[in-house]
């Protein structure tokens, strides 16, 4: 299939370079041209170009018009996850494979006109420049930020990240400005993000992504708590978006039995490929509880499937994103590439997660491999778990226990969007000594809140200030803790008060219950 790709390409490079097949002048000798599907339509787009070249208004770009345009048009065309990748694009995809980027290592909170550093990377550019949690930018490049709206803010922020900068930045208490001079690098970005001990028998680990480096920082994350003492895992794969098959292949190697099978791929081009559990330097047999919710996709779902149909781990919260299908990267020439789908895959009770598409190539995706047990061709097809429970094959996977997330009302919407809650932080500690890590907010807190509200003429509603406390003192507390320790303080308390988190905790005594049985469990949390 890429080969016929190659040659169609290079016969409309043939018509553009002018030597096209078909001459628009008559005096000019016709060559006979075959009448295939693919040169039919590329004589079609070589007289929309002729015409363009001769008759548009302006000079045009050929690689911006067939690369921006005729290519891109054409994948999209396909499905949402077909993409070529300029030149740019193609490094900027190589670096997030190896999981580095050029920057300086910092993590930013960015709200129009103020920038502040929440966390710098241990050894970055950063780090070793003493920015640290509460330091505010205010310059960047002889740049005041105070001055921007927020989209010059992100250009100006972006474009700093790959050339060298001077900064001013105001650290906590002081008045006067620093200035500080930095040259980007290679920054190493982690695919576990956070992990800590939830309590004192359950470990919780949230892997972000699957890179290269995920299966050793899954085994860094599990020696660092204790694994040993553990009586429970608390897995989190919400937002994960996939990455590489191969690194969720070893993560579930860390948890399943040997030789399991995880998948099976089949596609037009490629060969039918059944992938199995390899040897780990470590076999965990803790109680497992897997997270997953609306943006849980691709190789994190394959991995999600394979232990939920090996019963290995109870899965809880959303239904997941339902992408069952195989995207491969094809480096062209002048390092730029191509991502296309090449196969689907289905999991290890034969189901596949692709959800449809509808007017794309995916509208009606394969429900499953033969296994699959259907009374009408408009029931949704069902698979068995290795003990015998059932499964679905509908797009996605559905939770063995569905547990919602927080329903936020109009108002909380707005104080996250316009992120009152670290504007309020940062004001805080203009006021206030540094908080120790037993902090909670009180009702004094929650009044001060109301104050700065009131100060940025943000009106408090009734009607939502009682039922809102919760949701607000564990707002607040997050960002201040942002601010005062840094991010992996800051996460640990976004973890803590999150209601998936918080209700999987209580799941770990019905693990061995709920995933025996050959009837589906229908557990629900209360509404949060």
């Amino acid at each position: 299939m890429f080969v016929m790709n190659l040659k169609s390409a290079s016969m409309i490079f043939i018509f553009l370079s002018g030597l096209a097949l078909a001459s628009p002048h008559p005096l000019v000798a016709q060559t006979a041209v075959p009448h295939d599907d693919v040169t039919q339509q590329s004589l079609k787009f070589a007289r929309v170009y002729q015409a363009l070249q001769q008759n548009y208004m302006g000079p045009i770009d050929p690689d911006k018009l067939i690369l921006e345009g005729a290519v891109r048009g054409m994948l999209s065309s396909l499905d949402p996850f077909s993409s070529f990748f300029d030149r740019d694009q193609f490094k900027m995809l190589q670096e997030e494979t190896r999981g580095e980027a050029l920057g300086f290592g910092s993590i930013l909170y960015v709200q129009p006109g103020k920038v502040m550093v929440i966390q710098t990377q241990e050894g970055s550019p950063s780090w070793r420049s003493g920015l640290g949690p509460g330091d505010q930018i205010v310059a960047v490049n002889g740049v005041r930020l105070d001055r921007l709206g927020f989209r010059e803010l992100i250009q100006v922020l972006q474009q700093a990240r790959s050339h060298p900068v001077h900064l001013s930045v105001l650290r906590p208490g002081k008045s006067a400005a620093q200035d500080i001079y930095m040259r980007p690098e290679q920054v190493k970005l982690p695919t576990v993000d956070i992990s800590f001990p939830y309590s004192a028998d359950i470990g919780y680990i949230h892997i972000a992504s699957f890179e290269s480096k995920t299966p050793q920082e899954v085994i860094e994350a599990l020696k660092r708590l204790h694994y040993g003492s553990l009586k429970g895992l608390i897995l989190d794969l919400r937002n994960n978006p996939g990455g590489l098959l191969d690194s969720a292949i070893e993560v579930c190697s860390l948890f399943l039995k040997p030789d399991q099978v995880v998948l099976t791929v089949r596609g037009r081009a490629v060969p039918e490929k059944t992938y199995r559990t390899v040897q780990a330097p470590l076999q965990i047999h803790l109680p497992l509880i897997v997270l997953v919710n609306g943006n849980t996709a691709s190789a994190a779902e394959v991995m999600t499937a394979a232990l939920q149909d090996h019963d290995r781990a109870l899965i809880v919260g959303e239904p997941t994103f339902g992408k069952g299908v195989v995207e491969t990267v094809m480096p062209l020439s002048e390092e730029t590439g191509l991502a296309l789908l090449t196969a689907e895959y289905f999991t290890p009770s034969g189901r596949s997660l692709q959800k449809p598409l509808a007017g794309t190539a995916l509208q009606n995706p394969i429900r499953g491999i033969a296994s699959a047990s259907l009374d009408s061709p408009s029931q949704t097809a069902r698979f068995r778990t290795d003990n015998g429970r059932p499964v679905l094959a509908d797009g996605g996977i559905t939770p063995d226990v569905q547990v919602p997330t927080w329903k936020l009302d109009p108002w909380l919407t707005f104080l996250n969007q316009t992120g009152m809650f670290a504007s309020f932080a940062s004001e805080y500690f203009t006021y206030h000594s540094k908080i120790d890590k037993n902090f909670e907010p009180t009702a004094e807190t929650l009044e001060e809140f109301r104050n700065f509200l009131a100060g940025q003429r943000i009106r408090t509603p009734k009607e939502y200030w009682a039922k809102d406390q919760e949701y607000l003192k564990d707002q607040l507390k997050i960002a201040l803790f942002n601010l005062a320790f840094g991010l992996d303080y800051g996460n640990e308390a976004t973890t803590r008060s999150d209601p998936q988190v918080k209700k999987a905790a209580t799941l770990f005594p019905e693990i061995s219950r709920l995933l025996q049985g050959r009837r589906q469990h229908s557990l629900r949390a209360s509404r949060m």
